[in-house]
């Protein structure tokens, strides 16, 4: 994949991802949406470090917190 950002993630809708942001915590899930800004929406999400088993429905995350997003 290369291209524009917002084309890649255009490209990576439901498909597994890994979004890392600034405070260190990785956060994966399958791509459901995202906008201009780079807010992003996961389905379902595990918290990187959580305790096993710990799985979030659905999480938003602020585009601001964003570090890397690998597809």
């Amino acid at each position: 994949m290369s291209g524009r950002p917002l084309d890649v993630l255009e490209e990576a809708l439901d498909t597994p991802v890994t979004v890392l942001l600034k405070d260190g915590t990785a956060h994966f899930g399958v791509l459901a949406g995202y906008d201009q800004h780079m807010n992003v929406v996961l389905e379902p999400t595990d918290i990187d470090g959580s305790t096993e088993g710990e799985v979030e429905d659905t999480t938003i995350i602020r585009g601001d917190n964003v570090v890397k997003i690998n597809a």
